[in-house]
């Protein structure tokens, strides 16, 4: 016995012939009958009362019908069980471009990870234009992105802004610049500076800033965290969004700072994105449910401390 033959019974109970349920079924009619007359052998009773006008459900196999109803909504059951199941007990992919880490992502995660300890999460640092093409061909569920305020955000993703920020200085404590209120364009192109990697908005946004200038020295890099390690070791300074400092563990003990760049107020959003064209599993749901609401206590805290530290 197949579940096949139980769905074709119960189609042509529904529609009133083997020919309309050979036509929803999507399949050739002989197929369909031959498919019923096998589970009846199998059965030994007759389900379809066959006649020159057409085939319908004998009072054999209406007696029977309840039992095979029963059947397949225990089936389905089953399959929506089974379906759940793989929505909430998977991997989540996250692509990131690591900003916010430790102020956003990492205590996002970690709440996720109390209310659903089956479910993995994968967190996987990239480049704005890596982490859409894979959304877009199903590598990641959901993608952690950078734009600055007026960029045209492509089609085809939902987008949720998440934070927004200013571009700062990101200095060690003992730098000359931390003792200014904020720092100049010249002030930035006479320290070696610390530049996010081609791909990244933080280096287009340096790069106009500095309209073509060069600094005393500088390096590349991937990402604000490897950019913060490298001011905290004195290798330079660097241009991240304030939220990529703010309450970071370097920023908390001391090492590094941040200071406002001078008549400057360009916005940096922090976005998380998914694609539109593919349904959204439970799990990752819930993980994009949560980073909005980290965000939020996040901004509410924030506002908080600017307003303790203008009073």
């Amino acid at each position: 016995m197949r579940i096949e033959q139980l769905e074709y019974i119960a189609a042509v109970t529904r529609l009133g012939s083997l020919r309309r349920a050979a036509e929803a079924l999507h399949v050739s009619q002989p197929a369909l009958s031959e498919t019923v007359r096998n589970l009846e052998r199998e059965l030994g009773v007759d389900i379809l009362d066959r006649r020159r006008s057409g085939a319908k459900i004998s009072a054999a196999g209406r007696e029977l019908l309840p039992h095979i109803i029963g059947v397949l909504d225990a089936v389905d059951t089953l399959r929506r069980a089974a379906d759940d199941q793989h929505h909430t007990s998977r991997m989540i992919r996250l692509g990131t471009v690591n900003a916010a880490t430790v102020p956003l992502l990492v205590p996002t995660i970690r709440e996720f990870r109390a209310a659903h300890p089956e479910t993995q999460v994968e967190v996987i640092g990239a480049q704005q234009a890596d982490i859409q093409r894979e959304l877009l061909e199903g590598g990641l569920d959901l993608g952690l992105i950078n734009y600055l305020q007026g960029d045209d955000k492509p089609t085809g993703f939902h987008t949720t802004e998440l934070l927004r920020g200013r571009p700062v200085v990101c200095v060690r404590s003992d730098s000359p610049l931390a003792a200014r209120r904020t720092v100049s364009v010249a002030d930035l192109l006479a320290q070696p500076l610390i530049v996010m990697r081609s791909g990244y908005v933080m280096h287009r946004y340096v790069h106009r800033l500095l309209e073509g200038r060069s600094p005393t020295f500088s390096y590349s890099t991937d990402g604000a965290e490897m950019g913060k390690l490298m001011v905290a070791e004195g290798l330079g300074a660097t241009v991240l969004p304030d939220f990529s400092v703010r309450g970071d563990p370097l920023e908390r003990s001391g090492l590094i700072t941040y200071r406002p760049l001078e008549a400057d107020s360009t916005a940096v959003l922090l976005v998380i994105q998914r694609p539109l064209s593919t349904s959204v599993p439970t799990a990752a749901g819930a993980l994009h449910a949560m980073f909005v609401n980290s965000a939020e206590t996040y901004a509410r805290d924030a506002a908080a401390r600017d307003a303790l530290g203008e009073a």
